[in-house]
């Protein structure tokens, strides 16, 4: 990644500003390193909304370049929250257990200490074992890698079955959803060694900083989020905007085409399927400690639903209008929902946003697919832009035929 990169695409460069001034802005507001004038509530609520951009990200790439709508790739991002919070809720009950048997004459043996583990974390679903899934979690170096490590070896399987079949359209994105119901449907069970419907929580509490509040500690993710967001935008920006870039949107456009052309069709949509579950389990593994808890409701197709909603409102094929996308349905969603949008009387009916906010988003969804297909990004492209010579050239047209060009 050069400067030739940055110069050739300034959005990149204006986006990253926007983040920053963003990111710095909040944080001279906020209790925690701030003046206080925003709550530490709402900056939890921005952390969790940059996450939520991050899997859109994630979602634009494999849909809106690649042409794979998946609806199971919020089944990657809570996979990223279960793995990190199998270690904090360890790691925490072990720091609990640990002072509980600190008064006793005879120092606990770690035998004891991981049995009093057990029972704090699995009492609840009448167990006093730890499962084989939790081998890992007494050591954030070998659990913590596991948040790319599972999703990742998730989207292989799933990927090199499906795409070796050749399955496309809408029949890809019934089995990505049927994968995401499979899943959800076996951590729901109690066997599946994750505390069934219970799930995982106290996530917000991290280990050995308990007497770090949890405004500083809100300010630390949401810093972090940021800074994830920077990273992954920047270099889907670089990997979309060079050969590869221009093979997916070739697998896009014309799949059959492309493959009588000698690429590896197959290679470059598995490639793109792994990378994306990927930064969805980053996503999550940062959002999961700021939102408290995960069970398996957050594994809902409805969830990758809508994702592809948020995607599809800023406008899928640009990383811009997805994150767009992402952060405006989220903050709408969270003012609705929660209670800031006052309700309306209508005399003969009062409209409660809480219950007709899924109907808004739906009808939103719709008006945007039929009369604004390139979202909200979409008008960015009505801003003045320097004019270019030629005619397009095939469905992309930034291509043009510089032979044809009137100079």
């Amino acid at each position: 990644m050069s400067r030739t990169f940055l110069a050739k695409n300034p959005s990149v460069l204006w986006f990253l500003l926007a983040l920053s001034v963003f990111t710095l802005t909040i944080t001279i507001l906020a209790e925690g390193f701030g003046i206080g004038l925003i709550p530490t509530a709402f900056v939890k609520t921005l952390g969790k909304t940059l996450c939520l951009c991050l899997v859109a990200l994630a979602m634009d790439l494999i849909w809106g370049y690649t042409g794979i709508l998946s609806l199971g790739h919020m089944a990657f991002f809570a996979l990223g929250g279960y793995m990190t919070g199998m270690w904090l809720m360890y790691a925490r009950t072990e720091e609990i257990v640990v002072q509980a048997l600190s008064g006793q004459a005879i120092p606990a043996t770690p035998e004891e200490i991981a049995q009093g583990v057990a029972v704090q974390i699995f009492g609840v679903v009448g167990s006093s074992e730890l499962p084989p899934v939790w081998s890992f979690a007494h050591s954030a170096w070998l659990q913590l890698p596991l948040i790319l490590i599972v999703p990742a070896l998730l989207a292989l399987v799933f990927g090199w079955l499906a795409f070796r079949a050749r399955v496309n359209g809408v029949y890809l994105s019934i089995l990505t959803q049927a994968m995401t119901l499979a899943l959800s449907l076996w951590l729901f069970q109690n066997e599946s060694g994750l505390r069934g419907n219970n799930g995982l929580s106290g996530l917000q509490n991290l280990p050995y900083l308990g007497t770090v509040s949890q405004t500083t500690l809100s300010i630390v993710f949401f810093l972090a989020s940021a800074l994830a967001l920077g990273l992954v935008y920047t270099l889907l920006a670089w990997v979309t905007a060079g050969k590869f870039g221009s093979a997916l949107r070739a697998v896009r456009d014309d799949e059959q085409r492309l493959r009588f052309m000698g690429y590896s069709v197959e290679g470059y949509k598995l490639f793109a399927f792994v990378l994306t579950a990927m930064i969805a389990a980053i996503a999550g593994a940062l959002y999961y400690p700021q939102a408290g808890i995960i069970n398996p409701a957050e594994l809902a197709p409805i969830a990758s639903i809508y994702l592809a909603v948020w995607v599809a409102i800023g406008g899928r094929g640009r990383l811009y209008g997805a994150v767009i996308g992402a952060a405006f349905v989220s903050l709408l969603s969270s003012m609705f929902t929660g209670g800031m949008a006052p309700n309306i009387p209508l005399g003969f009916y009062t409209i409660n946003w809480v219950d007709w906010w899924t109907v808004l988003l739906g009808l939103a969804f719709v008006l945007v697919t039929l009369y604004a297909p390139k979202g909200i990004g979409g008008l960015f492209d009505r801003l003045p832009h320097p004019r270019r010579h030629g005619a397009p050239l095939g469905p992309d047209d930034g291509s043009l035929r510089e032979k044809e060009a009137d100079q």
